[in-house]
């Protein structure tokens, strides 16, 4: 596929404005540091070019680059670098030897969910409702790849959002992030 100047373009306004959502987001939860650079990988040259390359507009470059060469560079950049990507928490478990999902840290938790509202709302424009990052993630195999608790608390977070709003569930999300646990 050929990276063209309208392809970089859309890419680049479809990143930056991803990332104000998330920001905003981010912001109303009090993770203002974790809104300021969120996904700034994405403008490295590896995420950039292949997500220009592969732009489309209405989803994910990465699922057309997998689609494409059979896996996806820029995602395999990506997730290793942000932690509010379930795929990063990862680690060999001494015991078993074997590679395990391991649970996420809250406020990189609280940063996933507000990076799948702002994805959702990015790509699903006009079309986009408060159920449709619970949607996405009840018709997705990732579930069975998250740590049971992350997984857990994720799902209460997108079925709160679904039933009570952004309101609330960023306010469920402020006090969370008080908590020591």
């Amino acid at each position: 596929m050929k990276i063209t100047a309208k392809k970089a373009w859309g890419h680049l306004k479809t990143i930056t404005h991803h990332r104000f959502l998330v920001m905003a987001g981010c912001f109303r939860v009090g993770l203002i540091y974790q809104g300021l650079t969120h996904d700034l990988s994405k403008y490295s040259p590896t995420e950039f070019w292949e997500g220009a390359r592969y732009y489309q507009g209405t989803r994910s470059p990465n699922a057309a680059e997998r689609e494409d060469k059979g896996y996806s560079e820029a995602w395999m950049h990506h997730k290793g670098r942000n932690r509010h990507h379930y795929e990063y928490w990862t680690d060999m478990n001494r015991q078993t030897r074997c590679y395990e999902s391991v649970p996420m840290p809250r406020r990189y938790l609280a940063e996933m969910v507000m990076d799948r509202i702002a994805a959702c709302k990015t790509y699903e424009g006009k079309a986009y409702t408060q159920a449709s990052a619970l949607n996405y993630f009840l018709k997705s195999r990732e579930r069975e790849l998250m740590h049971p608790k992350t997984r857990e608390e994720l799902e209460v977070l997108l079925r709160m959002l679904q039933d009570r709003g952004e309101e609330e569930t960023f306010c469920y999300i402020r006090q969370m992030l008080k908590e020591k646990i």
